[in-house]
C-alpha cells in the first residue's frame, strides 16, 4: 500500500514487484496480493489495460480515518477512548483539533 499511496499513477504488479525491497518475492505472489486487497476494497484496478494497473482506492489519510472509527466503533466506552487520545495529542495538535471543530 505504501508504494500505491506514494505514487500518482497506476501500477502495474510488476512495477511493484520491482520497486519493493525484497526482489525476491514472485509476480504472482504479488497478484495474489493485489487481489486481496482488491477483494478488501483498498485498492482498483484498470482491467483496460495489460497488464493490468493498479492504484489505492483511498488515500494514506481516509484510511488511517477510518481505521480511527472503527477502533472508536468497537469502544465499549467512546468518551474514555476520546479522552485518553486528546489526553495524549501534542498542543500543536489539539490546536488543529480546536480549529477542525470550530471552537
Amino acid at each position: 500500500m505504501e508504494l500505491l499511496w506514494a505514487e500518482d499513477v497506476t501500477l502495474s504488479a510488476y512495477d511493484l514487484q520491482d520497486a519493493l525491497p525484497d526482489r525476491k518475492l514472485a509476480s504472482t505472489t504479488v497478484l495474489t496480493v493485489l487481489s486481496r486487497l482488491e477483494k478488501k476494497g483498498f485498492v482498483a484496478r484498470d482491467r483496460a489495460s495489460r497488464p493490468h494497473r493498479y492504484r489505492a482506492a483511498a488515500t494514506r489519510e481516509t484510511h488511517m480515518a477510518d481505521l480511527m472509527h472503527e477502533v472508536l466503533g468497537a469502544a465499549s466506552d467512546r468518551t474514555a477512548v476520546l479522552e485518553r487520545f486528546v489526553g495524549q495529542v501534542t498542543p500543536e495538535e489539539a490546536e488543529t483539533l480546536r480549529k477542525l471543530l470550530g471552537s
